[in-house]
């Protein structure tokens, strides 16, 4: 039986990016070593660091004054890494998940917090408007896409003071103005590759902005070379996910980078969207004007509530993988990122419009 793959994270590779994987670790540009077993040194695999940075610069329009970096511990060490890094005394943030309020925590080991909003009222399930961010705020700190919630800010905002963004799980599923962002991070495991390695977008007249002593690895300016070969292998990086990662911005290109994404990306989630509005067994959870295009919520409608886990059985048996929702939210989810093909979109909704038929 075919399999329809809508895991939150790790989720969903191109499979070009999968079988190139798959042969490197047998042998790694021609070097008769496999991939997770060459020095980190060898001059192919420092070709390999110095052409995923520039993939990301291409795709995303990175100018020259912001370094990409490669780092290891996930997104939620990001979340005491920026405070450390860029604040001096004060930051803003908008709590929009439980990423968000996670972020917050750390950020308060550092300094004062001010949450200019939160949609934890109505447990995230849109995004807060109208706010005020303070101008003496050393930076604000947003998560552009709830995993969790299936929300999203669908556009760059402006800010008066220095914009941070976890961009986890929606980098690279468009088009972003990175000059409007101060720093950008966020896990790969969605849309840029597997877990294991963090992409870090920082502006570089911010190092140093917090002016505190910091250990060594936690100071981003430690992980800019000279040459981009040389960025993010102070240490020894993490070899396997930058080669997928490598290996999947390939593919984001080849597909015709992030405008040809978008695309994709918008007609996916309106497909499934319209189906969740149609079927009166099933209902959305997120605010309309704020629903994902990455992570689509939904649960069952008011009075089919008992058929939950009948419809996740039926689900199941044809061969959707990962649609159970997250416990916070209850219901189903399905994660239809970068790499999920429309054909897998079309076989959830097809599988709705069944499970409507066998009810009537």
């Amino acid at each position: 039986m075919k399999k329809y793959n809508f895991n939150a994270g790790p989720c969903v590779l191109p499979r070009p990016a999968v079988d190139a994987a798959i042969e490197a670790i047998r042998d790694f540009d021609g070097t008769g070593i496999g991939l997770i077993e060459i020095s980190h040194r060898t001059p192919g695999w420092e070709r390999v660091m110095a052409e995923t940075e520039a993939l990301w610069r291409e795709l995303l329009g990175i100018p020259d004054t912001y370094a990409v970096l490669f780092l290891g511990g996930g997104a939620s060490t990001q979340f005491f890494e920026v405070p450390a890094n860029l604040m001096r005394s004060k930051a803003a943030y908008l709590q929009t998940g439980v990423w968000a309020k996670k972020a917050i925590k750390e950020a308060k080991l550092f300094g004062e917090v001010t949450v200019v909003a939160s949609s934890e009222d109505k447990n995230y399930t849109y995004v807060p408007k109208g706010y005020t961010v303070p101008a003496d705020a050393d930076y604000f700190h947003i998560t552009t896409n709830n995993t969790i919630y299936g929300t999203e800010i669908h556009t760059d905002l402006d800010s008066p003071v220095t914009l941070v963004a976890d961009m986890s799980s929606d980098i690279m599923s468009r088009p972003v103005d990175v000059t409007k962002y101060g720093m950008i991070y966020g896990g790969a495991q969605k849309n840029v590759g597997p877990a294991g390695v963090t992409f870090v977008i920082v502006r570089k007249d911010l190092l140093g902005s917090s002016e505190r002593k910091l250990p060594t690895m936690v100071n981003y300016a430690t992980h800019i070379g000279a040459e981009a070969r040389d960025n993010s292998m102070f240490n020894t990086p993490p070899v396997f996910p930058i080669f997928v990662m490598y290996q999947t911005l390939l593919w984001v290109k080849a597909q015709g980078g992030l405008e040809a994404m978008y695309k994709l990306n918008k007609k996916k989630a309106d497909l499934l969207y319209g189906e969740i509005d149609r079927n009166p067994l099933f209902v959305g959870t997120a605010a309309k004007e704020d629903r994902s295009l990455m992570n689509v919520c939904f649960v069952m409608s008011s009075g089919n509530e008992s058929l939950e886990s009948e419809f996740m059985s039926f689900a199941k048996d044809r061969g959707m993988v990962g649609i159970k929702g997250h416990r916070s939210v209850g219901g189903f989810r399905a994660s239809i990122y970068n790499a999920c093909p429309l054909e897998s979109v079309e076989a959830l909704v097809k599988c709705m419009q069944d499970f409507e038929t066998s009810k009537r």
